[in-house]
């Protein structure tokens, strides 16, 4: 086996378990157990929610961590999560098209202000 394939940690293993409500989202719960599938007490769980958020541009799916020890704190903490889920992806997409926006190739010689002056094919260009 080479050095540089992909290999699964023994001591990080978890179980997956889904909860949802049918209505508002899901919380999986990754439990954590042991190389032989058996639960290990030494740490903690981590629960992750999952929402859809509609758009005028179609949905949106939003997974973000939940800070919690028990399900029963998952659910309640929820509601909070996702909103900071959701206030960071949007964060993270102005950030992508900022920096889309920063990329644009302008052609050499500048901007014509006549758009029908020679070379110029009116199309921009992405690198």
């Amino acid at each position: 086996m080479r050095e540089d394939t992909v290999q699964m940690d023994p001591e990080h293993l978890y179980r997956e378990e889904v909860y949802t409500d049918l209505k508002t989202g899901t919380i999986k719960q990754l439990i954590p157990v042991t190389g032989e599938g058996l639960p290990d007490p030494s740490r903690d769980p981590v629960f992750l929610g999952q929402a859809t958020v509609l758009t005028p541009l179609g949905s949106l799916p939003l997974s973000f961590e939940i800070e919690a020890k028990t399900l029963r704190e998952a659910i309640a903490k929820y509601a909070q999560a996702a909103e900071q889920g959701l206030k960071e992806t949007l964060e993270e997409l102005r950030r992508l098209q900022q920096e889309q926006a920063s990329s644009l190739v302008i052609p050499k010689g500048g901007i014509p202000t006549d758009l029908k002056a020679p070379g110029f094919s009116g199309k921009i260009k992405l690198p």
